[in-house]
C-alpha cells in the first residue's frame, strides 16, 4: 500500500511542474492523450485492471502520455486534484460502451481541475485563465473521442464524407477497401483555404489537428480518420489490409 502513492509521486516529479500557460496546456494534453490511450488503442488492458473486486481505484493520465490504474494517494490533501474514485466497481453493472463513456466524462472533469489547479496556485488573471480555457476547448474532449462525437469544423461538416485527394507523403489509394489519405477536405478550393481545411481536421485517438508530413488511416466502419502511429499502423502495413477497422470498432464488434 505505501509503494503505490510513491509509484504515482515518481511520475510527478520525472516532469517539472508548470507554471505558465503554455507549460499548463502542455501538461494537459499529455495527461489528456494517456487517458485517451486507456480507453481506445489500450482498452482491453484498462478493461481487464479494472476489477471489480478489487479497492477503490483511479485512472490516472500522466504528463507523458502515459496512464495508470491504481489506488488513489494516502497523502491528504493530494498534491494534485484526485480523479473520480472507484471507477472499476460500476464495470460490469452496466455496458461497456456506456461504462467507457462515464469513465470519459469524468477524466475530462480532472483534467479540467488540475489545469486550473496550476492556474489558481501560480496566480493566472483573468485573461491567463481565459486564454487556457479556449486553447483547451479546441481540442475534442476525452468522451467526444470515446463516443466517436467529435464536433467537426464548419468547413468539414460542409462537406463531411467527401474523398480527398492523397497528400506527397502518403501511398497512393489502393483498390483495396482502406482510406489512407489525409482527413476530408474542401476540394476545387485554393491553397490558402485547403490547408485551412486540413488543420481543421483531428485523429480519432490523440485529437490532434492534421499535419501535411503525417501518415493518416481511415476507420471502414465509423469513418473517423487516426495518426497512423496512434493507431500503430505504418503505411506499408496498411497496404496489406483490405478494411482496416479502428480499436474502438474492433472493441465493440468483439463483445457485441
Amino acid at each position: 500500500m505505501e509503494g503505490i502513492p510513491q509509484q504515482q509521486q515518481q511520475q510527478q516529479q520525472q516532469h517539472p511542474i508548470p507554471r505558465t500557460v503554455e507549460e499548463v496546456f502542455s501538461d494537459f494534453k499529455g495527461r489528456r492523450a494517456g487517458l485517451i490511450k486507456a480507453l481506445t488503442t489500450d482498452v482491453e488492458k484498462f478493461y481487464q485492471q479494472c476489477d471489480p473486486e478489487k479497492e477503490n481505484l483511479c485512472l490516472y493520465g500522466f504528463p507523458n502520455e502515459t496512464w495508470e490504474v491504481n489506488l488513489p494517494v494516502e497523502e491528504v490533501p493530494p498534491e494534485l486534484p484526485e480523479p473520480a474514485l472507484g471507477i472499476n466497481f460500476a464495470r460490469d453493472g452496466m455496458q461497456e460502451r456506456d461504462w467507457l463513456s462515464l469513465v470519459a466524462v469524468h477524466g475530462d472533469s480532472w483534467l479540467l481541475a488540475v489545469a486550473f489547479y496550476f492556474g489558481a496556485r501560480f496566480g493566472f488573471g483573468k485573461n491567463e485563465r481565459k486564454r487556457l480555457f479556449q486553447m483547451i476547448n479546441d481540442l475534442p474532449t476525452i468522451f467526444e473521442v470515446v463516443t466517436g462525437n467529435v464536433k467537426q469544423s464548419k468547413e468539414q461538416s460542409a462537406n463531411p464524407n467527401s474523398k480527398s485527394k492523397s497528400s506527397t507523403k502518403m501511398p497512393e489509394p489502393q483498390s483495396k477497401g482502406v482510406k489512407m489519405s489525409p482527413p476530408p477536405k474542401q476540394e476545387e478550393e485554393s491553397g490558402e483555404e485547403e490547408e485551412d481545411d486540413e488543420q481543421g481536421a483531428t485523429c480519432g485517438a490523440c485529437g490532434d489537428s492534421y499535419a501535411n508530413d503525417e501518415f493518416w488511416i481511415c476507420c471502414d466502419i465509423c469513418e473517423r480518420w487516426f495518426h497512423g502511429k496512434c493507431v500503430k499502423i505504418t503505411p506499408a502495413k496498411a497496404e496489406h489490409i483490405k478494411q482496416y477497422k479502428c480499436p474502438s470498432c474492433s472493441s465493440k464488434r468483439a463483445r457485441v
